[in-house]
């Protein structure tokens, strides 16, 4: 049987990457391992990528997310033309993520009609959103055939541990592992509309702390002011945000007993380590970027108001009342109900 190459141009967000694993594994399956997958994206996204054993080799998208940059994507595409890809799937919807993959001369050139791009990308899928609600089926589509039916069950991501680097990684951030573990992930990249009040984060890290649990909170630098609003004088509290790298807070997470979350990169990921995970849903929605592990592991949390999902980065009613309007105690209800 010969080997299939192919080349996926990937997403530039934590849960939309791991999302498209989904696609990795379906892509493994269906071809009974024969291909060879390759993933170009940018480098902050390639420990992510390590964990994904369905990945043969990343290169690193140089071009920063919005940017032309004519003349290095066209050196990267030179590069890559001595791949000799069969394929090229393009996950991103702009018409500069295709540019790469023409310059390269890469045959099949996979992705949904977005941005005029018409000629760049020469297998051209026409997405019906209804019949594809998820992102993960909009991923896992353009794996298939144009006209072949996507499976119902699809693979979930699931991301690979180092059991070693875990140790490490408790001793460098000097925490342990003698109570229960709590994380909290406040932050959510797209914007407000998406992050449930860290004062109420807070409230929940009080109940947690008097049942003798410990709690982590993490996320990126951007995400250290809420950190600290839920942190300030409580004992038992480790605001860990800015200071793990992306494999760190994957080996971190994987040992957690439960993590709270919002619709974020951190709720992808806790889901793919099969983690007990609540989900606070404000602005986005379920039914587009769901937590992708067992119905067992996961409480949905969203108060489905009429004005929401809106999808917007701020509340374009400037209420937030789909956050504001959900207790800390429907918060810790949920995650007490897993025990």
């Amino acid at each position: 049987m010969t080997t299939k190459r192919l080349l996926v141009i990937g997403p530039s967000w934590i849960g939309d990457m791991i999302m498209a694993q989904s696609l990795f594994k379906q892509l493994k399956t269906s071809h009974q391992d024969a291909c060879d997958i390759d993933v170009i994206a940018p480098a902050w996204s390639h420990p992510l990528l390590a964990r994904m054993p369905e990945v043969s080799q990343a290169w690193v998208m140089p071009v920063g997310h919005g940017k032309l940059d004519w003349s290095t994507r066209k050196a990267v595409a030179k590069q890559l033309a001595l791949e000799n890809y069969d394929q090229a799937i393009l996950l991103p919807n702009s018409l500069k993520s295709a540019l790469i993959p023409w310059f390269a001369d890469i045959p099949q050139r996979t992705g949904w009609r977005g941005e005029m791009r018409y000629g760049l990308v020469n297998d051209m899928r026409i997405l019906d959103k209804a019949a594809l609600p998820q992102m993960i089926q909009r991923f896992c589509a353009l794996g298939i055939p144009k006209r072949a039916t996507l499976a119902k069950d699809l693979p979930f991501p699931e991301l690979q541990i180092d059991v070693a680097n875990v140790t490490t990684a408790l001793d460098s951030l000097k925490l342990k592992r003698d109570k229960p573990i709590l994380v909290l992930c406040p932050g959510a990249e797209f914007g407000p509309a998406k992050r449930w009040p860290a004062a109420y984060y807070r409230e929940v890290a009080k109940t947690f702390l008097a049942k003798n649990w410990q709690i982590w909170v993490m996320g990126s630098e951007k995400d250290t002011p809420h950190a600290q609003v839920i942190a300030e004088n409580l004992a038992g509290v480790y605001d860990l945000t800015g200071k793990t790298q992306l494999g760190q807070a994957i080996d971190l997470m994987s040992i957690a007993d439960a993590v709270v979350s919002n619709d974020s990169g951190l709720m992808h990921m806790a889901a793919a380590l099969q983690r007990k995970l609540v989900v606070i849903y404000g602005s986005s929605s379920p039914g587009f970027t769901p937590p992708l592990s067992a119905p067992d592991n996961v409480k949905v949390l969203s108060l489905n108001l009429s004005c929401s999902p809106c999808f917007k980065r701020e509340c374009p009613l400037q209420h937030l009342n789909c956050l504001q309007q959900l207790s800390p105690n429907q918060v810790c209800d949920a995650v007490l109900s897993f025990s």
